[in-house]
């Protein structure tokens, strides 16, 4: 799959004739000096090889989960969040388990985890304790229909840099 993918990027910039780079965190083409923005037809493409979502910091998580409609799940294992806390609001579904809580209905997952099941027009954004397993889980959501994901990368780790977990009950 990645030598087919990899070929493709070859052909689209054959195609093009242009320089695909990032600037500013968004795909561009550089022809004759300057930066033009790709055509959402590029996105198409770009998808095939990189996960889609978002990768957040800090900051951007906190203002996030100001908003009632941002769901944010936490992939650590319970005894992770159990002996260190969590970030308050947050869902703790292990990775491992987390395919199969997204496919649960409403109420079986309201019975479960204590919150409403994501729809997959919410915003989720995924964390645990490095950004790794987090980065894993993405793709599990995406693949499950959710498009608006987004990975913050600092995880646990760095949540605990500026502020004070929840300590679960």
């Amino acid at each position: 799959m990645s030598v087919w993918l990899g070929r493709l990027c070859v052909c689209l910039r054959a195609v093009s004739g242009h320089h695909v780079g990032h600037v500013g965190g968004m795909s561009r083409i550089r022809a004759a000096g300057a930066y033009h923005a790709l055509s959402p037809r590029w996105n198409v493409f770009r998808h095939l090889s990189v996960s889609p979502g978002l990768v957040i910091n800090y900051e951007q998580l906190k203002d996030l989960l100001k908003n009632d409609n941002v769901v944010h799940i936490d992939v650590r294992e319970p005894w992770e969040v159990k002996e260190y806390g969590i970030i308050k609001g947050s869902i703790n579904i292990p990775l491992g388990d987390l395919q199969a809580a997204l496919q649960l209905s409403p109420k079986e997952f309201e019975a479960k985890y204590h919150k409403k099941l994501p729809e997959k027009s919410n915003m989720v954004v995924l964390s645990c304790l490095a950004g790794i397993r987090s980065a894993k889980a993405l793709d599990v959501a995406t693949s499950l229909g959710y498009n608006r994901v987004h990975n913050y990368s600092g995880g646990f780790e760095d949540w605990t840099k500026h502020e004070a977990p929840v300590k679960p009950l």
